[in-house]
C-alpha cells in the first residue's frame, strides 16, 4: 500500500494502473518529488516490503542470459536461476525511484505489504548453475538498472 496524499492508502496495483492512465508512474513519481521540494513534512508510505531483500536482475542481463541459454551448443541443466545473484533491500529500490525523482520527504515502510511477501524476508537466486553453463555473470547493478528504467521512462507516460 502507498500513502499517495490527503491519507489516501491505495494497493500497489491499483496505484500503477492508475498512473499508467493519468501521467504515467515517472510523471506521479516526479509529482510527488515536487510536493517534496515544497514541503518536508511530505512522506511516502510504502508496504513494510521495504524491510526485505530481494534478488533485483536488469531485463539487460536477464535478455543476455536468454540469449545465450537458446544459442547454447549442447544439453543445459533442467533448471538455470537467472537473477543478480546477491540479496538487496527492497527499500534501496525505493529509495533510489525516490531520489531519481527528486523526492526529498521520508520514506516511511509502515502500511502492511502482502501476506506472501511478509514470509519471505530474504529471497537469492543460486546463479551458480546459469554462471557455469552460460558463462555468464550479471553485468548491471540495481544503481544502472533504476538509471535506465528513469531514462526509459522520460515523456513516455508509461510503466515499462
Amino acid at each position: 500500500m502507498l500513502n499517495i496524499g490527503g491519507g489516501r492508502a491505495v494497493p500497489a496495483r491499483e496505484l500503477v494502473s492508475g498512473l499508467a492512465r493519468r501521467a504515467g508512474f515517472r510523471g506521479r513519481l516526479e509529482e510527488r518529488a515536487a510536493g517534496s521540494a515544497r514541503s518536508a513534512r511530505v512522506s511516502w508510505q510504502c508496504s513494510d516490503i521495504t524491510a526485505a531483500h530481494r534478488d533485483f536482475v536488469d531485463v539487460r542481463d536477464l535478455v543476455r542470459a536468454v540469449a545465450l541459454a537458446v544459442t547454447a551448443h549442447g544439453p543445459l541443466p533442467p533448471v538455470l536461476n537467472i537473477g543478480g545473484g546477491r540479496a538487496v533491500p527492497a527499500r534501496e529500490l525505493v529509495s533510489g525511484l525516490a531520489r531519481r525523482a527528486g523526492f526529498r520527504g521520508r520514506l516511511e515502510g509502515r502500511a502492511a505489504g502482502s501476506a506472501r511477501s511478509a514470509r519471505v524476508s530474504w529471497q537469492c537466486s543460486d546463479i551458480t548453475a546459469a554462471d557455469r553453463a552460460l558463462g555468464r555473470r550479471p553485468v548491471h547493478g540495481l544503481d544502472d538498472a533504476l538509471d535506465a528504467l528513469w531514462a526509459a521512462t522520460a515523456g513516455s507516460g508509461r510503466v515499462p
